[in-house]
């Protein structure tokens, strides 16, 4: 059996891991990793830090995209087979739907194509009539100029209206803008419904494609423009847990029955979320292969440990290691490689994903990508998920050169060194 003189420090420390260790070490740069073994540990922080960042980046992706869709919308929207619009008599039909586990609120909503008249533009809009207590709380947190607020104390039906579209008509914050909205059944008529509205607040999602359409007014001023007295276009269902998204829908479904119909967020904008899915497939792929190949890094790394070795393996099976107490030493080598590298991997990753939520030096082109910067969501899975594959990775990587080793003899290793 080996025996093997420890210093006090080492003493309780299996062989295996010390000489594991003191092989991290360069025998010819003492005190300082080997420059292949430092290679191999760049590889593995290089791609651990890129696949945390990539899978940061896509969740961030997918809940700024969720909130923001919601924010124009609603989790579940409400509508009829049979007839465009709702009675009113359906709103108290509807206050069953308060009582399905998961909803929160149900709220009606007035909207259609409208025009939208300054003194100095028209444009085409999305007219959207709501209750003055709906919470879009995305609209809120949005405001960048005035407040939002339907108060009508003052005399003036009020209007919210994104930055895009007020940079294009020229308006601001308390200037007047007119509504003109057409009947759809009569195009062509003379006498449209008009009303005027005071800017109360103007907002901005980094969605430009909503910003620039959607304009929100009170429920009953909406009425009044599209001609429905006291009917509602739909009703925006808000849930307690939107991963629950899906099953509400059925249990709405069921309730209801014909001629209602529930769509959720992702059947609205189903376009917009199979995007979001195309952009997140080859993430885990592409960055994958890079893990890989810092894999591949160890397993050059520690074979040419073995060659450098060989007269030390033969002289540690001539003084009583067994095969096995040889793989365990090439076999902890390339996990402290991979534990190091994968430590770095998670600091550096953590770094960067902070300096890009707190400076965002990463900007995207709001009109493609519907944020003006690279959106990061840290979660601790992201890391342990990482982690735990690549030193799994790292391990099957030791395995073939702690194989190699084990399988030396020890005179031919002495001979050959």
């Amino acid at each position: 059996m080996l025996q093997l003189k420890f210093s006090q420090k080492t003493r309780s420390m299996p062989f295996e891991i010390f000489i594991a260790k003191r092989y991290i070490k360069s025998t010819r740069f003492t005190g300082f990793i080997s420059f292949i073994t430092l290679i191999a540990i760049i590889g593995i922080m290089l791609g651990t830090s890129s696949l945390i960042i990539a899978l940061s980046i896509s969740n961030g992706f997918e809940k700024e995209l969720k909130e923001k869709v919601i924010g124009f919308t609603s989790h579940i929207q409400i509508s009829k087979f049979d007839v465009r619009y709702h009675q009113k008599d359906d709103w108290i039909s509807l206050e069953k739907l308060k009582k399905i586990p998961n909803v929160k609120s149900v709220s009606p909503f007035a909207g259609r194509e409208a025009m939208i008249r300054s003194n100095y533009a028209i444009e085409g809009v999305y007219l959207k009539g709501i209750l003055p207590e709906y919470d879009f709380s995305i609209i809120k947190r949005s405001i960048i100029d005035g407040k939002y607020d339907f108060d009508e104390s003052d005399g003036n039906a009020k209007i919210i209206i994104g930055k895009k579209l007020a940079n294009k008509i020229g308006v601001e914050l308390g200037d007047k803008v007119v509504i003109v909205a057409i009947d759809p059944n009569n195009p062509y008529s003379l006498t449209p419904k008009i009303e005027q509205f005071k800017v109360a607040g103007i907002y901005e999602t980094g969605m430009a494609e909503y910003d620039d359409i959607f304009v929100y007014v009170r429920l009953e001023h909406a009425q009044y423009l599209l001609d429905l007295g006291n009917k509602v276009s739909g009703f925006d269902v808000m849930l307690e847990n939107i991963d629950l998204i899906d099953q509400t829908a059925v249990l709405i479904q069921d309730v209801l029955g014909y001629p209602y119909y529930a769509r959720t967020m992702y059947q609205m904008y189903r376009n917009l979320f199979a995007w979001l899915e195309l952009q997140k497939k080859p993430v885990p792929i592409v960055l994958g292969l890079i893990i890989i190949v810092a894999v591949f890094n160890i397993i050059g790394t520690l074979l040419m440990m073995v060659i450098e070795k060989t007269k030390e393996i033969g002289i540690l099976k001539s003084m009583g290691a067994d095969s096995k107490s040889i793989m365990k030493i090439f076999i902890y080598q390339g996990m402290f490689i991979g534990i190091i590298g994968t430590i770095l991997g998670n600091i550096l990753a953590y770094i960067l994903c902070l300096i890009q939520l707190n400076y965002k030096p990463l900007s995207l082109p709001e009109d493609i990508y519907f944020m003006n910067s690279v959106p990061i969501l840290l979660e601790l899975w992201n890391f342990a998920l990482v982690s735990i594959a690549t030193l799994t990775l790292c391990f099957f990587a030791s395995l073939i050169p702690s194989m190699i080793a084990s399988r030396i003899q020890p005179a031919e290793a002495i001979r050959f060194a």
